[in-house]
Formats: structure tokens, C-alpha cells, sequence
């Protein structure tokens, strides 16, 4: 049985630091040739920002155009395939949650927004301001000064507070009760994530946030329009592609890595969700 491929930090020689963070100019990544990745995903926090190129980016089956100032940023184990032009710049930088976690609550609901976001095409002036702030983490991360992790991190919350900018309305201000809801929905998202092999049940979910059943697919409704078994059934259906696509692995074995004990159940699930059946939907796709 074969597992998704993940891909580890690159460091440089020498870099010592409590955690693992790594920032590359793409002019230094890329050396003036084009970058083809195939599917695979990262056990850290990675985050490309195009100054200038152009190219493709998908994103756990989502495509993305690549063109200049935009921003993408990826959680660990998304999947996720790259291309990208070779005259390209910008800055590649990638760090983990014992490097870069905040613990205030609202930096820390901030980052959880903001990690939530995958994608973000920026007005000119708003993204000179996020790739100065990487220019920034660029020096502190090369000249390794005393403090420097320190300012690393500093800088990465600015970071974080200008790149959630992005999604708001100008001149407007969240409810109260609805910042409640986007973050309750944010913390359910990454529990789904984490844990959608072994807890397929939404009074599982409800319990790990202190809630009803009831409350949370209020919580759900208001934040997308969807129940919380359909963000489950969801959340199945990509683990699935995920393995369908990257790994050579035999249906039995993925629904078995999915926690379905029958394997023609996981066939009838798939199929009812996505249309095809899972070797239907691997042939079409790969």
C-alpha cells in the first residue's frame, strides 16, 4: 500500500531554530527554469506569493491560474500539483506549526482564518505591502542576527493580519455574532480534516466543540448553506480523490485506509456523491 507522497522543508545548511521555517527568493528556487510538481502534499504550512509569472496551481482538485500578485497558501495535507514559468519572482516560504503557532486568541483566530484561504489575487499596492513583509522574513531568516526567530514571527503576523484584509469588505466590520460563527466553522473544518479517517458522526464533531448537534448545523447552514454530514460526506469524498489520484493503491486498500470495513460500501458512496464509481473517477482523471 502505497501512502501520498509528502514532501519535507527544504533548509539550508546550518539553519538552527526551535521548529522547522524555510524562505526562498523563486528567483533562487527556479535558477531561470520552469517548476513542474506533480501531486503530493506537505506536512507544513506552505505559502507561494508571485511578485511577477504566470502558471497553474491546483489545489486539492481546484485549478487556479497563476499570474502576477497573487498569493496561495496551503495547510498540511492538502494535495496539491504546480507549474510555474521560470522568469518568475517572488518568494516561496514554508514553516510548521512548532516554528510559527500563535497563542494570543486573536492572533491565534486570526492565523486560523487566514490559513483557511487558499488563494488570493491582490490589488498592486495591497500586495507590495505582504511581499515587503516577506522581503523582511528573507533577511532576518539569511543574516540569522540575535532575536531573528523572534522577528521571523513577528513579521509573519503582519503578514497574516494584511493577507485576511483581503476578504473583507471595505469600510465594513463583521457582527459579533457572526465573527462567532466563522471561527466555530474554522475550528470544524480543521477537526474534519484531522480526523474525518476515524469520526464520520456529526455528534462527534458537536462534541469536540462543546455543542449540540443542533447548534452546530446552525453554525453550518449560516456559514455555507450545508449540513455538517454533507461537509462530512465532503471531506470523505476528498480524502478519497486525494488517494485515488496520487497513490496506485487498489480500492480495497483506500477504503480501508478510509475506515470503510466493506469496500463495495465505499464504491456505493463515492458513486452516489461524485457520479462515477472510484476506478471510473481514477481513469478519467489521471
Amino acid at each position: 500500500m502505497k501512502a501520498i507522497p509528502v514532501r519535507q522543508i527544504t533548509t539550508s545548511c546550518g539553519h538552527k531554530h526551535t521548529g522547522r521555517f524555510s524562505i526562498r527568493n523563486l528567483q533562487q528556487v527556479l535558477d531561470g527554469k520552469a517548476l513542474v510538481h506533480d501531486l503530493h502534499k506537505h506536512d507544513f504550512y506552505f505559502v507561494l506569493a508571485v511578485l511577477e509569472g504566470k502558471g497553474k496551481h491546483e489545489i486539492d482538485f481546484i485549478h487556479y491560474p497563476i499570474q502576477n500578485h497573487t498569493i496561495f497558501l496551503l495547510r498540511p495535507g492538502q494535495v496539491h500539483r504546480l507549474e510555474l514559468t521560470g522568469d518568475s519572482t517572488g518568494f516561496l516560504m514554508e514553516f510548521d506549526l512548532s516554528f510559527y503557532r500563535p497563542k494570543h486568541t486573536i492572533t491565534e483566530r486570526r492565523w486560523m482564518k487566514a490559513s483557511g484561504k487558499n488563494y488570493c489575487k491582490l490589488e498592486v499596492a495591497r500586495f507590495k505591502k505582504l511581499h515587503k513583509l516577506l522581503a523582511t522574513v528573507a533577511e532576518e531568516y539569511a543574516l540569522q542576527q540575535e532575536g531573528y526567530s523572534e522577528a521571523i514571527r513577528a513579521n509573519l503576523d503582519l503578514f497574516f493580519i494584511e493577507f485576511i484584509r483581503q476578504s473583507h469588505t471595505p469600510n465594513s466590520l463583521p457582527k459579533p455574532e457572526s465573527g462567532y460563527i466563522q471561527e466555530r466553522f474554522d475550528e470544524l473544518t480543521r477537526l474534519l480534516e484531522a480526523n474525518i479517517v476515524n469520526m464520520k458522526n456529526v455528534s462527534q464533531y458537536a462534541g469536540l466543540l462543546n455543542l449540540s448537534a443542533y447548534q452546530l448545523n446552525a453554525i453550518t447552514k449560516a456559514s455555507v448553506g450545508k449540513t455538517v454530514s454533507e461537509l462530512i460526506n465532503e471531506q470523505i469524498v476528498l480524502e478519497a480523490k486525494r488517494h485515488l489520484l496520487v497513490t496506485p493503491n487498489q480500492i480495497k486498500e483506500i477504503a480501508d485506509l478510509l475506515g470503510f470495513e466493506d469496500p463495495s460500501y465505499f464504491i456505493r458512496f463515492f458513486k452516489k456523491h461524485t457520479g462515477l464509481s472510484p476506478d471510473a473517477f481514477r481513469k478519467a482523471f489521471k
